[in-house]
């Protein structure tokens, strides 16, 4: 009969895949540190492009990608939409503005939040880079069939929300409750 103590909880419970304590991480498996070589790896391959021709670095294009979807939008909801931090929005904003790519301006809704949107310049390249990075999408994915394209997508989806909810539970896959001491 197998030790019960070195079984971990969850398993045991029959809730999901827990790890034992004395388990070896090994990256070349681990999904979010592949997850993020992978990220990183792809960014860089788009950002030679855009930096070479505009001037651009990762978190610039970043924040021109969603203020080109999405303007106008507070510095908070750009942090929210490129999962970037404010330090790093913050200078990339900066960068931006310095350059007459971004404008800043006081939101009608509420005269107490500033929001960004592009100037017509950053119009002008935001345009340009978007066939430029769709092309690039297109070549990275051009390895998939039509079906792993789909399915990958739904993969990424059902991640992405699943990830946002790793901070409301404990390490054994309890949720927290709100009020409760830790």
């Amino acid at each position: 009969m197998p030790d019960v103590t070195t079984q971990p909880a969850a398993k045991a419970r029959g809730t999901g895949n827990c790890h034992p304590a004395d388990a070896q991480l090994a990256l070349d498996r681990f999904i979010p540190y592949r997850l993020s070589v992978l990220s990183n790896t792809v960014s860089r391959a788009i950002a030679r492009i855009y930096a070479r021709r505009f001037g651009l670095a990762v978190a610039d294009w970043r924040v021109m990608a969603v203020l080109g979807q999405d303007a106008p939008l507070s510095a908070r909801d750009v942090c929210t939409l490129t999962a970037m931090d404010k330090v790093r929005v913050s200078r990339a904003v900066g960068r931006l503005i310095a350059r007459d790519l971004v404008e800043r301006a006081i939101s009608v809704r509420d005269r107490r939040l500033s929001v960004l949107s592009l100037s017509p310049a950053g119009q002008a390249i935001y345009r340009q880079v978007v066939p430029l990075a769709l092309d690039a999408e297109a070549k990275l994915l051009d390895g998939l069939s039509t079906e792993e394209h789909r399915q990958f997508d739904r993969l990424l989806d059902k991640l992405r929300d699943r990830a946002r909810t790793l901070g409301d539970a404990d390490p054994h896959g309890n949720p927290h409750n709100e009020g409760s001491v830790d």
